[in-house]
């Protein structure tokens, strides 16, 4: 089966933190990911992956003004310089965390600025980011997101984001699958891994449970067979990433709610 990454920004809410990093290897997992690692210091987290033996794999770079609803600065024209500053933090925890992989998320779409505007910021501004990014051993990730949750985010189709990969044209932009959104927006999961999974183009995987985003035995995906699809897959390839755990423990933020969620896991060889 797949490496998973417990995803410390979602589940473990029952603890500080901190003390996550504890908890998540204590039920096994050897990655973590987050959303945002910011508030913070890289070294606080550093001496937790070491005292825990974990591996940083996955985060994201700083999104603009989350509490007001920006979901990342990259379509967004005049905010260069915000972003800008954003990529040089995230790059600056990627190397203290030893973590290759920084999700750029892209921006929701203004009305009043063109499509094509919109577009053709993100593509520069990534453009630029991976080639800072290149000499840190980072690879940049692209993340479709589903309308539903994330209504006019610039980027929403698997075949956009790589396309857009194609587009920047750098060796370290990639895109981070997340069957949850996939699902939601496109369906038909498991031929969208055997399209997409060969091409050397994805990076990481996320999945959660559709459509409440529980665990992933909970929900109308399949998860034991699309993780077998994935294995089969990989094995063909060559793909070697993680899987992230990005799902809210239907149990919610009770003593040891994450933990009597993670049956799903029965059967699975984690590693």
């Amino acid at each position: 089966m797949p490496r998973f990454a417990a995803n410390l920004s979602m589940l473990y809410q029952e603890l500080p933190f901190l003390e996550r990093f504890g908890a998540a290897a204590a039920d096994g997992f050897e990655g973590v990911e987050c959303l945002f690692p910011y508030d913070h210091a890289p070294e606080l987290l550093a001496a937790q992956l070491s005292r825990h033996n974990l591996q940083q794999v996955l985060f994201n770079a700083p999104p603009g003004n989350w509490a007001n609803g920006e979901k990342g600065l990259a379509c967004l024209p005049g905010r260069q310089a915000e972003f800008d500053a954003g990529i040089d933090k995230a790059l600056a925890y990627a190397q203290a965390l030893r973590c290759p992989r920084v999700h750029v998320m892209a921006g929701i779409m203004p009305e009043q600025v063109a499509a094509d505007t919109l577009r053709s910021t993100y593509v520069a501004n990534l453009r630029k980011a991976a080639r800072r990014a290149r000499s840190y051993g980072v690879t940049l990730l692209i993340e479709p997101l589903n309308a539903r949750d994330n209504p006019k985010y610039l980027v929403s189709r698997q075949d956009d984001a790589h396309a857009l990969v194609t587009e920047i044209g750098e060796d370290n932009v990639a895109v981070q699958m997340d069957l949850y959104h996939c699902q939601i927006v496109e369906g038909d999961v498991a031929m969208k891994i055997r399209r997409w999974l060969p091409t050397g183009r994805v990076a990481h995987f996320q999945i959660a449970g559709v459509p409440e985003r529980h665990e992933p035995d909970i929900g109308e995906l399949n998860y034991a067979y699309l993780l077998a699809v994935i294995d089969e897959v990989a094995a063909q390839c060559g793909w070697q990433g993680w899987v992230g755990c990005e799902y809210r423990p239907a149990r919610g933020a009770v003593p040891d709610g994450t933990r009597a969620g993670l049956g799903w896991r029965a059967g699975c060889a984690i590693r």
